[in-house]
């Protein structure tokens, strides 16, 4: 399978994901947004040397992988080029930062290489907690939500074509692919020489195909505000899940479970 034909069918699975049947796909989306922001929020207010401080926060979304029946390795595959990215943010700060701030044993440990790992964890725990709603939450759902939120409509009707024209320039990169390879058989790729005429074309072929979208979508109605999925009023357990999860976010922010477990074990 080519590259571009397995990023097609990985963009179709987290769909697939999101019809799936749990407690937390249950939950109304506007407060699984809520939820996740809160989440976000709270784990990059931890101080750059606040690591057993940050580190209970894996807690939350690894409960929620559970219990959205998730697979955490999935989460990490489908990420797989984004999370090295994200690691790197903090990767200068053991030169930047020398002094020792701790011993591990005999071995000295600086300010930069805690603070690394700091904000490693940050980028890694907001990434899980983002993928667990896009997992659980269909994207027109998620939308509808913004709009719930009152998040201006203009926006969020650019986000959701975008979201959903991705998929469809990646058909048109895939038919083009074979085409090329149909003129170039043994070939590994597309040639240097060929990428110029080759995103030409993607681009005249990606408009065309905006203009006959557009030309559907004004056939059907639109007028600037998409129709977005319709969603129920919050209900009661919806309220139970939104306290309990700030609850416990709050827990782990405002207290030293870590210490507190330290102890016990010892």
């Amino acid at each position: 399978m080519k590259r571009i034909d397995h990023a097609i069918v990985e963009f179709k699975e987290m769909d697939e994901m999101a019809k799936r049947d749990s407690l937390v796909h249950s939950v109304n989306p506007v407060v699984k947004l809520i939820i996740t922001i809160a989440y976000i929020f709270v784990t990059v207010s931890f101080g750059k040397y606040d690591l057993s401080g940050l580190i209970i926060m894996c807690l939350y979304p690894i409960a929620l992988f559970e219990i959205s029946d998730t697979s955490i390795g999935a989460c990490f595959y489908k990420l797989r080029i984004v999370i090295p990215l994200v690691c790197a943010v903090g990767i200068f700060n053991p030169f930047l930062d020398k002094e020792t701030l701790l011993y591990v044993g005999n071995v000295a440990v600086s300010g930069g290489v805690v603070s690394m790992f700091t904000l490693m964890l940050k980028g890694v725990f907001c990434i899980m907690a983002s993928f667990v709603l896009v997992a659980t939450t269909s994207f027109d759902e998620i939308c509808a939500a913004l709009r719930r939120l009152h998040i201006p409509g203009f926006f969020v009707t650019l986000l959701l074509l975008t979201y959903r024209y991705i998929s469809v320039m990646m058909e048109e990169v895939s038919v083009m692919t074979d085409a090329y390879m149909l003129r170039a058989p043994g070939q590994k790729g597309v040639h240097f020489s060929a990428w110029g005429s080759f995103l030409g074309q993607l681009l005249l072929r990606s408009m065309d195909r905006a203009e006959e979208l557009y030309s559907s979508m004004r056939l059907r109605g639109f007028n600037g505000e998409f129709i977005y999925a319709s969603l129920d009023p919050l209900k009661g357990r919806d309220y139970a899940f939104l306290f309990a999860s700030l609850g416990i976010i709050a827990l782990f922010r405002f207290t030293e479970l870590t210490a507190i477990i330290g102890q016990l074990v010892m």
